[in-house]
């Protein structure tokens, strides 16, 4: 029997993996990528370290994906982080697991990860050829037959896997090209959004603050009210109450750190709760509110600032309240309050004083747009999982064509989930594809 010929198009995580994986299963596979040279996404991932998964138990992965969670149980369950850091070690690239469960490799370099990948792909057999792009798939009575490359060259094919990414960081080769490829086959490809994306904010204070980064902070962010609607209470509903109307909830609540951009916010938390804002769904836009001190009960709160000001009453605000937090932090706060940071702090009244430490644990900032896509970390939306097979990757519409990765309509949060999901529907539908095509 003649090994069977698989084209993967796209060398980046889904795509090494759905190659090493088909090649393994002893079918004769080549990688299609349009870029110089593989994995040019990997090379920036983890800023540069490559958070390539997450030591979380495989039962509470799903809890992580943001988009059609369902849909990944079996090829998570089938090759899960375990099975990938087993993976990357035998392939010559051993790993960490480091705070907040997530895992690098132990060089610190996210090289060693495509290295790995190329390295297990060609000693397998297997090729990747550069600077070739695909232009049509091209079918035949509901079968793929091969694809069209931009110089009108044809490559014949027994299976095509789709792992040319969505739309974030273009220039790595995720242009959104997949896409088109996918809907001239006939598939539905849902809107994309960027997530894993910071945000703009109305307000001006936060770019002043441009750099600064805050630990042990909290963040809640509400929609902000569509017309004639009442405006939703900036708090989360108390332990043990009645819950609220779905849009008078918080669309995410969370705890870590966050950093102040030239534009308004960014950070691991802000990252996080992008993935759960859509301008699309909701133009009207966001309120974040901003709580300093998460940990600090408010009325002990209110005590710590009276007695600051208080013991230093010939000082200024800004000077006697500077032990709260970062100096470059303390006189937008102040501001952000109302009041005035040069004002000694023995006139600072005691409502005002109140009202100051009220504000330390509600700072609005309105949100009104994302980043785009050449900031995003992934893409939100992509080819319908309705049409995949979730067991396989193979298209429901054409028999032959897979689809592995950020391409379809999958997306998780920051921490090395969103390469787990390449790595597992990679690994699923390179050798989906190879013992399919045998059997056909």
């Amino acid at each position: 029997m003649k090994n069977k010929s698989i084209l993967v198009i796209g060398a980046g995580a889904s795509g090494l993996m759905a190659a090493a994986a088909a090649s393994a299963a002893g079918a004769s596979v080549t990688v299609l990528e349009q870029n110089e040279k593989a994995g040019k996404k990997i090379y920036i991932t983890g800023k540069g370290r490559c958070n390539l998964t997450n030591d979380c138990a495989t039962s509470d992965f799903f809890d992580h994906v943001v988009t059609n969670p369902k849909f990944l149980y079996h090829s998570v369950h089938a090759f899960d982080h375990d099975a990938v850091k087993a993976f990357f070690t035998q392939a010559g690239c051993p790993v960490k697991t480091e705070r907040g469960e997530r895992v690098f490799p132990v060089s610190d370099h996210a090289s060693d990860v495509t290295k790995a990948l190329t390295r297990t792909l060609q000693a397998q057999g297997g090729r990747i050829l550069t600077g070739r792009t695909c232009r049509h798939l091209q079918t035949e009575s509901g079968k793929i037959t091969g694809v069209r490359l931009s110089d009108g060259s044809f490559l014949a094919a027994d299976a095509v896997i789709l792992c040319t990414g969505g739309r974030s960081y273009a220039s790595t080769g995720s242009d959104g090209s997949g896409y088109l490829l996918a809907q001239e086959t006939g598939h539905t490809v849902m809107p994309q959004e960027p997530s894993l994306v910071p945000f703009v904010t109305k307000e001006s204070w936060p770019t002043r603050l441009s750099g600064l980064s805050l630990r042990n902070v909290a963040v809640s962010v509400w929609p902000l009210p569509r017309g004639g609607e009442k405006q939703a209470s900036p708090e989360p509903p108390a332990n043990g109450r009645k819950q609220k109307k779905k849009k008078d909830r918080a669309v995410y609540e969370g705890f870590g750190e966050m950093l102040f951009t030239q534009q308004g916010v960014s950070g691991p938390l802000v990252l996080t709760a992008s993935t759960r804002v859509s301008f699309r769904e909701h133009p009207e836009g966001y309120r974040l509110m901003l709580n300093l001190k998460p940990a600090v009960p408010a009325e002990e709160l209110a005590a710590r600032v009276d007695m600051l000001l208080r013991e230093t009453p010939d000082r200024s605000f800004i000077h006697a309240a500077s032990s709260l937090f970062p100096a470059r932090l303390g006189r937008e706060m102040i501001l952000a309050a109302g009041l005035d940071p040069d004002l000694p702090a023995r006139e600072v009244q005691e409502g005002d004083r109140r009202r100051f430490a009220t504000c330390l644990q509600a700072i609005p900032l309105t949100i009104v747009r994302t980043g785009g896509f050449p900031e995003a970390v992934v893409t939100r939306g992509g080819v319908s999982v309705k049409e995949i097979n979730p067991s396989t990757m193979e298209s429901k519409l054409v028999k032959g064509l897979y689809f592995a990765g950020e391409i379809m309509d999958v997306d998780a949060v920051t921490g090395g989930f969103n390469l787990q999901i390449a790595w597992s529907t990679g690994h699923t539908a390179g050798l989906c594809a190879a013992q399919n095509s045998e059997e056909a």
